[in-house]
């Protein structure tokens, strides 16, 4: 599906015939929207600006040239975008081509950035002359969603926080939230990385408006911002992480000592039924009337004892 945002009294065109092009120039267009563009409307915005789009494979790929590049007659963006999910969120390249004045994206998602950028587009047109202010706003509105998401996991892993304080013991559906927070922290905090590195190439470039700039200078303090807070929320879940697995090393000693303490209990009369328990013909006892009771009252006087010794070594 292609989607054209004209420069003359802000129309929008959905669903665009490619044939359009042929009555279109580069001055009335200002942005070219693709979603899951098919064979035939690739060549057609290809043969209209005289670019080649990025396969998936290219936007996909991590190395700084292909994030963003500069040819003769383009600039080539690439980057990640979020497709929130039950409890997380997936990933979506996204590919920006600016040439002639002209913004080309390419997605094969919905992503509510671009649904706000459209909605900010349509509220005062004056403020995107270019497809390089409509680039610009379009970080812009992704940044603030990334922020949203910091903001978002960090309270998620004080909740975390807080019920692992409060919680009698620690289960291993508490150790998986910990590693799922972990992964979308990860998966975030590159994703924010991927942005840095794109407004660092802005930023070095010399195509741009240079009212656009000053702009640039902020969305980098954001994006650093962000980092920090998302470091600190891994930071912070990976001292949660050692809390919970020390509180498990800490319950399981205690079972063990438990088992320790109940078997050196139970020791010395196991020993003494051991004992008595032998069937040898001439035994002291055997034939004693009271020999029974002796030997009950026996171990429960060395149970006794036992009991008192660990009680006065502190060990109960």
């Amino acid at each position: 599906m292609i989607t054209i945002y004209l420069k003359s009294y802000n129309k929008i065109i959905r669903n665009a015939d490619v044939k359009l092009f042929d009555d279109l120039g580069y001055d009335d267009i200002l942005w070219i929207d693709m979603i899951s563009p098919t064979i035939k409307e690739q060549k057609a915005v290809e043969s209209f600006l005289d670019i080649n789009l990025q396969t998936r494979q290219q936007v996909e790929e991590i190395e700084s040239t292909s994030k963003y590049s500069e040819t003769e007659s383009a600039i080539i963006c690439n980057s990640n975008f979020f497709v929130p999910t039950d409890d997380s969120f997936t990933v979506e390249p996204v590919s920006f081509i600016v040439t002639e004045g002209v913004l080309v994206s390419v997605r094969n998602a919905e992503f509510r950035t671009f649904n706000e950028a459209a909605k900010r587009l349509q509220m005062n047109s004056r403020a995107y002359p270019t497809g390089y202010h409509l680039l610009i706003s379009i970080l812009e509105v992704r940044i603030d969603f990334d922020a949203d998401l910091v903001e978002a996991l960090s309270k998620q892993v004080a909740q975390l926080s807080k019920h692992i304080s409060l919680a009698g013991k620690i289960d291993q559906d508490i150790l998986r939230q910990i590693n799922h927070l972990q992964e979308n922290t990860m998966l975030l905090r590159e994703n924010i990385f991927d942005r840095q590195r794109i407004l660092s190439g802005i930023l070095r470039s010399e195509r741009f408006p240079n009212d656009i700039y000053p702009r640039l200078t902020l969305m980098i303090k954001d994006v650093n911002s962000l980092i920090n807070h998302a470091d600190f929320s891994f930071e912070r879940l990976d001292y949660l992480q050692d809390t919970a697995l020390g509180l498990i090393n800490i319950e399981q000693n205690n079972i063990t000592k438990i088992f320790t303490i109940a078997s050196v209990f139970f020791l010395p009369p196991t020993l003494i039924a051991s004992l008595y328990g032998m069937n040898f013909k001439y035994m002291p006892e055997l034939d004693w009337r009271y020999g029974y009771p002796f030997a009950i009252g026996l171990m429960v006087l060395i149970s006794t004892l036992t009991y008192l010794f660990f009680r006065w070594k502190k060990l109960l």
